[in-house]
């Protein structure tokens, strides 16, 4: 029987993080000897603690926050657990020295990483506007400005990911991205969960991070043009906007959330519509897994979801929370 399930996951270096909400948050991680190792991580949330921070809106830009640092610790902790930064053999004699090289690269390629984000999807669009309004010897309309900001920046992300999708180890990341989708949807089917079920599922599924980018873009659009009507001027001093887009970026992740949570919630027409674009991308974001990748991803799924699993308790390892 087919239900609603507010499950979620990400792709890790060689495996998948999974996350319930009612339970608990698990990650599942092909070892080099090729056995899975489960790993259980705090889900400690300020949401518990300030309850007002579960209200709409508020909530979503909670949960973003919490969910990229989360899986930033889940992204470091495969890494090491599967082997993929056994960068000198010096460090391997040593943990501590190991650990403190994998932080010390992560945390750089982060801060370069944002950097980057700034560049292409606040820098770019702002002045690739300023140059279509100088050739065109006319200042745009408000609306019209931020829908070609908003068409530029879906343009270098769809370009930014597609790029990327040809170096070997992301499209490895992306394959796992497909086992995970699968995995959920094999899930939200009412199918027990084996590897056969689970390839027959699509691997486009609108609750999708990927779908979450398209609504984020579109919602700024909105929130953009409302901004440039309370505070016409604001735009023409480009640094000043780069900034206020910036501070805007806490409401539209809120709006995006409420948005994603109802186009997964509901299938109609209209949360069809909204979700094609981000779907559309998903056949960039995802790629066909391999049985071991889907393997990694019931385990993980089943690990966050208390569900027995004893076809594969022999090859699971289980850590300490993270």
């Amino acid at each position: 029987m087919a239900k609603y399930t507010s499950i979620g996951g990400q792709a890790l270096i060689e495996g998948i993080m999974m996350k319930n909400p009612q339970k608990k948050t698990a990650m599942a991680v092909r070892k080099p000897d090729k056995t899975i190792d489960i790993s259980f991580i705090d889900e400690k949330s300020i949401k518990d603690k300030f309850t007002f921070l579960r209200l709409p809106i508020l909530r979503g830009m909670v949960t973003y926050i919490e969910t990229m640092i989360q899986g930033y610790k889940a992204m470091m902790k495969s890494a090491e657990i599967s082997g993929f930064t056994d960068l000198e053999e010096e460090s391997e004699k040593d943990p501590k020295k190991e650990s403190a090289l994998i932080a010390v690269v992560m945390t750089v390629g982060s801060v370069l990483g944002i950097a980057l984000a700034l560049v292409l999807f606040l820098g770019i669009p702002r002045y690739a506007v300023a140059g279509l309004e100088w050739l065109a010897g006319t200042d745009f309309s408000k609306i019209v400005r931020s829908g070609i900001e908003q068409l530029i920046k879906l343009a270098v992300l769809v370009l930014y990911m597609w790029g990327i999708s040809f170096m070997k180890d992301i499209y490895h990341v992306f394959a796992y991205h497909g086992a995970e989708h699968k995995t959920i949807f094999c899930y939200e089917a009412g199918l027990p969960l084996t590897v056969e079920n689970v390839k027959k599922q699509k691997r486009f599924h609108p609750r999708c991070g990927t779908s979450f980018l398209i609504l984020m873009i579109l919602v700024s659009m909105i929130v953009s043009t409302v901004v440039q009507m309370i505070f016409p001027n604001v735009y023409d001093i480009a640094w000043l906007w780069i900034v206020a887009k910036v501070l805007m970026l806490p409401i539209i992740c809120g709006l995006g959330y409420e948005v994603l949570k109802i186009c997964g919630k509901y299938d109609n027409l209209i949360t069809k519509i909204i979700s094609a674009p981000g779907m559309w991308l998903q056949h960039i974001t995802t790629k066909e897994p391999d049985d071991d990748m889907i393997e990694i991803a019931i385990a993980a799924l089943k690990a966050c979801d208390e569900i027995e699993d004893e076809a594969l308790e022999d090859d699971i390892q289980e850590d300490d929370n993270i």
